[in-house]
């Protein structure tokens, strides 16, 4: 995938470093970006070329299509029922590629997070979407070690999926 003159849209950027590490490697790329926290969309908004929403992914609507949309570390923080609401936001603003990145269990669990209920929650959710819409194929899959010696991360499990044409 060529995303140097491709748009990207990313739900719940936080500061920024995925739109940072995609902006070194494709400087030409367009990216736009949900963020509910202020603080963090102000952030945002200081990489240049980068369009920012600042808002609840809940409540984003856009006619633009992006060749790919994705969450990292964003899904696991949405309550149960409110889930179809952002896969949905995934899946129609995605003219092709679909990338979640989230903390996986084959089955839904809640986990309390920072000392609060309610607030984390890891399941299938690259399966729930593929459940969803029949058109989307998985391409490929991986997990980030939190170990690894050049690349250490939170133990993360990332699910890409193609719309087939």
């Amino acid at each position: 995938m060529d995303l140097r003159r491709r748009g990207v849209l990313e739900l719940g950027a936080n500061v920024g470093l995925n739109v940072i590490a995609l902006k070194r490697l494709f400087p030409k790329i367009q990216i736009d970006v949900v963020e509910i926290n202020k603080k963090a969309a102000d952030e945002c908004r200081k990489i240049q070329g980068v369009g920012v929403f600042e808002g609840s992914i809940l409540d984003f609507s856009t006619d633009k299509r992006y060749d790919l949309t994705f969450t990292s570390g964003v899904l696991i923080h949405i309550a149960p029922e409110k889930l179809n609401v952002v896969y949905r936001c995934l899946y129609e603003h995605s003219k092709r590629y679909i990338l979640v990145s989230e903390y996986y269990n084959p089955t839904p669990v809640e986990v309390t997070y920072r000392g609060n209920k309610n607030r984390l929650f890891k399941r299938d959710f690259a399966g729930e979407i593929l459940d969803l819409y029949s058109d989307l194929r998985l391409v490929d899959y991986g997990f980030v070690y939190h170990r690894d010696p050049n690349f250490p991360s939170d133990d993360p499990t990332w699910f890409l999926m193609e719309k087939r044409y």
